[in-house]
This record gives structure tokens, C-alpha cells and sequence, in this order.
């Protein structure tokens, strides 16, 4: 099953701010970013379609350094009634890919990519990839997430970690190099080595797909 959880693959939502690192390289953030409510969208103003040039491709990972993937905790492991829960912790330079997705309920972006990262996980795999996934949900209230996942179809999203406000997610952003942790979601690639090789903020698309293969060194 995926470790959607977890271990098994995954724009802005607005929640707390800390006072972190410059964000990724310019470029990563995606258009359909959403805020938590109250918070004001992040959508950029589109010209008419026909004035509009041809849309280049998506810069996706570019110019960005490796850095040690988290060793924060503070995550929480929750999943639906008779659904297996996530490991303790996240399985991170143990010879795999992994794939964190930083999502929440009120998210739509996040909740619309979700088929996506799981079809691309099995896609992935298929491709001679050994990688996971692994959902971190950042909802205020945990009971959110609970009946979010109790509501997910048995294929769907069914497990995931829950990682609440306060400093120990303020230095997950930190080690990601994420300065807004209120936009959402929030997709990191970890190396098997350990090493997170490319953050994405904002919603992935099915264009994405190959850039993102080409990375983990799937097989054509």
C-alpha cells in the first residue's frame, strides 16, 4: 500500500509563517497555489488568451543544491480505520527514493494532485524506481485530518502523517529551505542517499511527469 501515508510516493494554503531561510530557487512556485482561509490567494493574474505566448516549460528542481534531508520530528502517524498506519518515522537515505507531500483538508490543489502522486508512484515503481511516499498533512486540528481520511475511497488517500504548528514544523521548512509554510502543497524528492535533491511548491501537473522521471532515473 502507499505510504501515504507514507512510505510507499507524492499552491499556496496559508498557515503560520517562521522566520526561515530564502524559499527554493525562483520558478518552483505554481500558479493554482492556494491559502489557508483568510489568507489572501497567491494566483497570478492571467493575460487574455489571445494576447497570451506559447507557455514555456516548467522549470521544475533547476539550480538547486542537495541538502541532508530533515532529522526534525514531531510527526504523527494517523490512518483510517482499517488502514495501515505510517512507520514512526520517515524512511529517509535508506537506499529509495521518498517523496514527501506537504498537503492539507482544505487545500484543494492538494487534494486534486492526490490520484496523481499515487498514479505516479505505481508508474514510477513500474519504471524500475524504488520509491515512497509519504503524505504530511498540516491541518490545525488533527480531527480534521481523521475524518478526511475515514472519507478517502479504498484506493485513495487513507494514511498520513499529521505535523501541527509550533517549532518542530518551523524546522522542517527550515531544513527544506521553505520560507511559507503556509503555501501548499509542498512537494520535497529525497535521494536514496538521504540527500533532498529537489522542493517543489505548488500543485505538480501531468506535464511534470517527465522532468520528474528523468530526476529519479526512471527507466524509459
Amino acid at each position: 500500500m502507499a505510504l501515504a501515508v507514507a512510505a510507499g510516493l507524492a499552491g499556496g494554503c496559508e498557515g503560520d509563517k517562521a522566520d526561515l531561510p530564502p524559499p527554493p530557487t525562483p520558478g518552483q512556485g505554481r500558479s493554482n497555489a492556494v491559502t489557508a482561509p483568510g489568507g489572501a490567494a497567491t494566483a497570478s493574474a492571467r493575460a487574455p488568451a489571445s494576447a497570451a505566448a506559447p507557455a514555456a516549460p516548467r522549470l521544475l528542481c533547476a539550480g538547486q543544491s542537495p541538502r541532508p534531508a530533515p532529522s526534525v520530528g514531531g510527526l504523527t502517524a494517523v490512518a483510517a480505520q482499517g488502514a495501515e498506519a505510517p512507520p514512526a518515522n520517515i524512511g529517509f537515505g535508506v537506499g529509495k527514493w521518498v517523496w514527501v507531500n506537504f498537503w492539507a483538508a482544505w487545500c484543494k490543489p492538494c487534494l486534486e494532485e492526490m490520484p496523481r502522486l499515487l498514479g505516479w508512484q505505481q508508474k514510477l515503481r513500474a519504471a524500475g524506481v524504488l520509491i515512497d511516499l509519504a503524505f504530511i498533512s498540516i491541518d490545525d486540528d488533527e480531527r480534521q485530518l481523521s475524518r478526511f481520511l475515514e472519507a478517502q475511497p479504498g484506493n485513495g488517500v487513507r494514511a498520513s502523517y499529521w505535523l501541527p504548528d509550533g517549532p518542530q514544523r518551523a524546522g522542517w521548512m527550515r531544513a527544506l529551505g521553505v520560507k511559507e509554510a503556509n503555501e501548499l502543497p509542498i512537494h520535497a524528492l529525497a535521494s536514496p542517499s538521504g540527500q533532498v535533491t529537489c522542493v517543489i511548491q505548488g500543485a505538480v501537473e501531468d506535464s511534470d511527469y517527465p522532468t520528474i522521471a528523468a530526476l529519479l532515473g526512471a527507466k524509459k
